[in-house]
């Protein structure tokens, strides 16, 4: 009995694994051609969004003032209009709540008196606590200089350790070029989106790296050293695989996203959830057409795929 249960559970496996296969089919069977140019078609509208509307700096980038309130509940965009009418500069505010704790936070440019925004925050809400913290421009400056870096090495880290590992020109680019790719599509986003770009979202996009280059390296460890007869038959299993993989940590991410009161782990959430669906792209699509057309060249050319 237990054996033919366990028969039973692996042919309904099988069968799930199958349909999934074929539900995936037409993206093996895609034109390498198209499969290259509309990842890099996104890839230029993501450029040209960027150089439109470029993700505002957060306080810890650029320097500036934070007042932190508790024991208000209050619209945060009312808040906003209302502090920015009163003080004369821009104000932004963001509420938070936590375990047997509420507020909300109100960012202010440099230069801005804290004491203002308390003294005009007591008049609505004089029983609530505040607290204030002020960055300078030049801690922001190196903040900013210490997360451009940190990208940087982190590129150059994985970029090694791709050549290293494949020791072969094109597949290795196309890899470093799809994660480039993920995080400018998701940087792109946070502009269009109004997520300001911080130290926590730089730490996002760091950890968006890791994320896309997983992907990549299973697709094209799966089509160079494959075991099937076929390119299509080594993609289906790839992608097979590698769908679970993303959408299980879609659902993590969602759901971080979901209960979430803080809003910096709210923004780390979106910004992985924007890279990651890029990766879909990138990988499946762009990455896997390179390597169709890569493989395809080195066979008409008589050498080993």
């Amino acid at each position: 009995m237990p054996k033919a249960k366990k028969k039973a559970e692996t042919t309904a496996g099988e069968n799930i694994r199958a349909k999934k296969r074929e539900k995936l089919r037409f993206l093996a069977e895609m034109d390498y051609k198209k499969m290259v140019v509309y990842p890099l078609a996104v890839f230029l509208v993501a450029l040209l969004l960027l150089a439109v509307h470029f993700p505002t700096l957060g306080i810890d980038l650029q320097g500036g003032v934070v007042v932190t309130a508790y024991g208000v509940n209050a619209n945060p965009d009312s808040l906003a209009k209302e502090l920015t009418n009163q003080l004369g500069v821009p104000v932004r505010v963001e509420s938070f709540s936590g375990v047997n704790v509420k507020g909300v936070r109100i960012y202010a440019p440099v230069g801005t008196d804290p004491t203002k925004i308390i003294d005009a925050m007591r008049g609505e809400y004089p029983n609530a606590e505040y607290t204030h913290s002020e960055v300078q421009p030049t801690f922001g400056e190196v903040a900013q200089k210490q997360g451009i870096r940190a990208i940087i090495f982190a590129f150059i880290a994985m970029a090694v350790v791709v050549f290293l590992f494949f020791r072969n020109f094109v597949p290795s680019m196309t890899i470093i070029f799809s994660a480039l790719s993920d995080m400018t599509i998701a940087v792109a986003m946070m502009g269009v989106f109004g997520i300001e770009l911080t130290t926590a979202t730089i730490a996002a996009l760091l950890m968006l790296i890791g994320y896309t280059v997983d992907s990549n390296i299973l697709l094209t460890t799966k089509l160079l050293k494959r075991k099937e007869d076929t390119v299509e038959g080594a993609y289906l299993n790839a992608v097979s695989t590698g769908f679970t993989m993303s959408t299980t940590t879609l659902g993590a991410l969602f759901m971080l996203w979901l209960i979430s009161t803080s809003q910096t782990i709210d923004n780390i959430a979106v910004v992985l959830i924007f890279g990651l669906l890029a990766d879909f792209m990138n990988t499946w699509v762009l990455n896997a057409g390179v390597l169709k057309w890569y493989l395809t060249r080195s066979v008409s050319k008589g050498g080993s795929s």
